[in-house]
């Protein structure tokens, strides 16, 4: 279980995120939703460990991560989509997507776990790849270097790369932003099959609310960097602070 405590953090005189407290259990997925500059995204840095907190604990499984560097946090188990791009933009996208497999299995391999035969494989690492780039759409463009790639592909790779490094939680941020109607689909596909998975959880920030209606089993709302709402979809959407505060921008934008 992915647990956030009290977590707060300030700006100057400015609170982005107030006091949040909120637990999220496997085999759920979360969407965290509220209008523009709400604090989703700034929660989202707080948890990765892109930013650091003025205030509270966040915690994996019972082990506190707070004040752990955002790539201590991804051994640990969290996995955030954009943390990963930073790889070899000249490399291709095989390439890229074989080292993160081979990162993950190394690592395995460190815990204790006797994985050395298969980290040491190049062929059981470029099937894994393989396998990862096609679940994703990108097969086709395996050969290609990531610098070329267009937006919509760079934002399939960012969810290779995340599922290359099984993690325990998965965080999106508006996974679809950028995409065109054909490319968005490929995407919300992937996180449905991630959910099938009732060891993961997942966490994710959207803006388009009749995504949020079909992917999410629970919703908590921000506003002003404070949690306003949290409970099932249909009960969220329909209380009145949520109406006030998000719904009557977001109509419009849905």
């Amino acid at each position: 279980m992915l647990e956030t405590r009290d977590l707060t953090i300030r700006f100057g005189g400015h609170v982005a995120v107030n006091s949040v407290s909120c637990a999220f259990a496997p085999g759920t997925l979360t969407a965290i939703v509220g209008p523009n500059g709400a604090g989703k995204t700034t929660y989202f840095n707080l948890i990765s460990g892109q930013l650091k907190a003025s205030a509270g604990t966040v915690s994996l499984d019972g082990h506190s991560l707070s004040g752990l560097s955002p790539s201590a946090r991804t051994h640990a188990g969290l996995g955030r989509a954009f943390q990963l791009t930073n790889l070899f933009p000249n490399l291709t996208v095989l390439e890229n997507v074989r080292l993160a497999v081979q990162a993950t299995r190394e690592g395995a391999h460190r815990r204790g776990l006797n994985l050395w035969s298969i980290w040491s494989d190049h062929k059981a690492l470029t099937e894994r790849a393989d396998q990862i780039l096609a679940d994703v759409a990108l097969k086709s463009r395996e050969h290609a270097t990531v610098a070329s790639l267009p937006h919509g592909d760079q934002r399939k790779l960012e969810v290779a790369l995340l599922m290359a490094l099984e993690p325990k939680v998965f965080m999106f941020d508006e996974p679809t932003a950028g995409m065109n109607a054909a490319e968005a689909p490929v995407i919300l596909d992937l996180i449905r099959k991630l959910k099938k998975d009732k060891s993961k959880t997942i966490l994710l920030v959207e803006h388009k609310m009749d995504v949020v209606r079909e992917l999410a089993d629970r919703i908590i709302v921000l506003h002003n960097g404070t949690l306003v709402a949290d409970g099932e979809p249909a009960e969220v959407i329909a209380s009145p602070v949520v109406q006030e505060a998000y719904l009557g921008v977001a109509k419009e934008a849905a």
